[in-house]
């Protein structure tokens, strides 16, 4: 038994913000944000310490500030070149109720000229589909770092890098799933990073009420975005129901609505098929996939050019029509 007093751990200040009471407990302030996550990537943190922070954060549910304070971190740390990016394309919930027709649109419109980051956290949940699963199926390279990114990029190929390759305390934080029980909030800052400072970052935020936040974060980093209710988690447009755009340009945010474009919803499949998306991609028909993919392709090109949404869909479903299906 010691009888001097210990002296208290740096990062115990962040806990104790988080954790002191119903009364005590606020939200972290954005520089602390920034400072706390800055000690866990630097690995000045206990693994206790780790968990207690994850699972206060996912209990209170991260404001946007917090979240802005968190990339900013990130972003500090991240060590890549200047790389011209138009879109950053975060993949990180899988599907499991509809096939993955986002990779579609995403290899269609890189082979028109839309250079685009894909980034994801590998297999976490069990019973869903997840992009880095079907990257060799639909020849989408995988990238371990910023130099194959960017000749993968100038090939005009979407170009996915694990996110363990490029921030791997992130990739361990998201790993902790499986020990806390819950999903982190590290799970929904991933969306936000946008490593590369592409022209327009898409965010995909299944919960109600997460959507309006993410859209606040990227606003107060100055960043241009889109946050959608994506199918199952991901960036893609759900054809059957009304799709609501939460954006933000230049600092100042917009929201739209997209009309369902099915007059009745589709049957979801009984199973999913990893090859049937494959077989639509060279020619075979599928209503609800190819709505999904003109939808979300449409969704991408309104969100670098600002066009107006009949004008992104007339452009998608030619990107579409002519896409080269032997690439």
């Amino acid at each position: 038994m010691s009888i001097v007093t210990p002296t208290e751990h740096p990062f115990a200040v962040f806990v104790r913000i988080l954790g002191k009471g119903k009364r005590g407990a606020r939200d972290l302030t954005r520089e602390e944000a920034r400072e706390a996550m800055g000690m866990l990537l630097d690995g000045k943190v206990e693994d206790t310490q780790l968990g207690a922070f994850l699972m206060l954060l996912r209990h209170k549910e991260e404001s946007a500030e917090e979240l802005a304070g968190f990339t900013e971190a990130v972003r500090e740390r991240i060590q890549a070149p200047a790389l011209a990016v138009d879109i950053d394309w975060p993949t990180y919930a899988g599907k499991k109720r509809h096939l993955p027709w986002y990779l579609l649109a995403a290899k269609c419109l890189a082979q028109n000229g839309v250079r685009i980051l894909m980034h994801g956290g590998g297999a976490h949940t069990a019973g869903r589909m997840y992009t880095e699963q079907l990257l060799d199926l639909l020849n989408i390279s995988r990238c371990e770092d910023w130099e194959t990114v960017a000749a993968t990029l100038d090939r005009g190929e979407v170009a996915f890098m694990p996110l363990r390759a490029w921030m791997p305390l992130l990739q361990r934080m998201i790993d902790q799933r499986n020990v806390l029980g819950l999903r982190s909030p590290i799970h929904s800052l991933a969306r936000i990073l946008n490593p590369l400072g592409a022209r327009c970052g898409l965010q995909s935020i299944f919960h109600p009420g997460y959507q309006a936040n993410h859209r606040e974060a990227s606003r107060l980093l100055g960043d241009t975005a889109i946050v959608i209710k994506g199918e199952g988690g991901e960036i893609e447009v759900n054809p059957d129901g009304i799709a609501h755009l939460y954006g933000t340009e230049t600092g100042a945010s917009w929201d739209e609505d997209w009309p369902a474009l099915s007059p009745q919803r589709h049957v979801k499949p009984a199973q999913l098929d990893p090859q049937h998306l494959l077989a639509v991609w060279n020619g075979a028909e599928d209503a609800y996939g190819e709505l999904a993919v003109v939808a979300t392709m449409a969704l991408a090109l309104r969100g670098l050019g600002g066009q107006p949404r009949e004008q992104a869909f007339a452009l998608a479903r030619q990107y579409w029509q002519h896409r080269n299906s032997s690439n």
